[in-house]
């Protein structure tokens, strides 16, 4: 039995490594990170599989899709054999080693802290369009619009903004790095009050996906609100309200969480649920629907296990809905996008008929 674990461990690894290097299939055409002649070989063989190949390039990340969530299933399953940190020390070295390959938001919350830290201008009155000599805008995209996300969000990137002195290779591992911090953080806090609720967020392929490889700031927001919700069963209210503000000052979506009550049946978690979901439909319905907004969704595992637990077609919907961008290249065209949003209802709807049978037992518990 120890052996069959030992292999688990051996074979994730294996799996996380090779999803780290598949990440820099998609790096953007005009960065190179490093001049090593190694690394360029190898950088130029990706870039060939994931601009000029991409259907393989689709057919792989259908895979790695698919097996993300087998071994999400099988840790989680197996919760109180599996070992929280030979799962998690993996998922570490991915957040901080790999590329964004589905996000251009990555690259400006870069820029938006460069502006302040090494331009001494304010990000949310000035655009990265308004430094048109910096060379980081070779890469950038929304270089027209200002600041858009809350208060607490930028203090927290200038740290490695600041730490990175204007290089961006450094600044790219820095705020990778943040991004992870905020994950193991969120992942602690649950493993302090429910092991099981650990494996299954830390293992989740949203968070692996949108979280870790895409490094979206959502996790951020996760990762405070979990923290926050750990004070909160330890009866540690200022505490616990601190951190919800702080989750919700990230980009706004996580403010219900400052309702939440160490009661779980009380009416406000289900109040807060509630009103996080309809913040969801509302930015779906007059924006567009984004996969990593639904991270925010994660955290109620512990009010709601029963429910959150079997919501895996549906985020397996949301990570698949970028077939189309990976197969046939950016959102440039209505199919695309009509194709995307298919893609999601097609999964919701295949939840939901998973879960009718279920309606009679009682989602809203432990």
């Amino acid at each position: 039995m120890k052996l069959y674990h030992k292999w688990i461990y051996v074979l994730f690894s294996i799996f996380v490594a090779a999803l780290l290097i598949y990440s820099y299939s998609l790096i953007d055409l005009n960065l190179t990170l490093f001049n090593d002649e190694l690394w360029l070989l190898a950088r130029d063989s990706l870039v060939r599989l994931g601009y000029f190949q991409r259907e393989l390039s689709s057919y792989i990340y259908i895979a790695v899709v698919l097996v993300l969530f087998y071994f999400h299933w099988l840790f989680t399953k197996n919760y109180k054999v599996v070992s929280f940190w030979k799962v998690v020390i993996p998922l570490l070295f991915l957040g901080v080693s790999s590329y964004p390959l589905l996000s251009h938001d990555f690259f400006n919350y870069m820029f938006d802290a460069k502006i302040l830290t090494f331009y001494h201008q304010n990000p949310y009155v000035m655009r990265p369009l308004d430094f048109p000599s910096d060379p980081w805008l070779r890469f950038m995209h929304w270089v027209h619009r200002t600041y858009p996300y809350g208060p607490v969000f930028l203090p927290i990137t200038l740290i490695p903004s600041f730490l990175s002195f204007g290089k961006f290779v450094l600044a790219f591992y820095l705020f990778k790095a943040t991004s992870t911090f905020f994950y193991l953080a969120g992942s602690l806090s649950l493993f302090k009050m429910n092991k099981k609720w650990a494996i299954f967020f830390a293992t989740n392929p949203l968070v692996v996906i949108e979280g870790l490889v895409n490094g979206h700031n959502d996790m951020i927001a996760a990762g405070l609100a979990l923290i926050g919700i750990y004070f909160l069963f330890q009866k540690k209210n200022l505490f616990s309200r601190t951190f919800f503000l702080l989750s919700g000052g990230i980009k706004y979506l996580t403010i219900p969480f400052l309702i939440l009550s160490r009661e779980k049946k009380h009416i406000l978690n289900k109040i807060a649920f509630s009103l996080l979901v309809c913040l969801l439909l509302y930015l779906s319905i007059t924006q567009e629907v984004q996969p990593w907004y639904f991270l925010g969704i994660l955290p109620f595992i512990v009010f709601f296990e029963g429910l959150i637990s079997k919501l895996s077609l549906f985020f397996a919907g949301l990570l698949l809905s970028y077939f189309p961008y990976i197969r046939f290249g950016e959102w440039d065209t209505p199919w695309k996008i009509n194709l995307k949003h298919q893609i999601i209802i097609g999964f919701l709807v295949a939840n939901a008929v998973y879960l009718l049978p279920k309606l009679k037992t009682k989602f809203f518990k432990r």
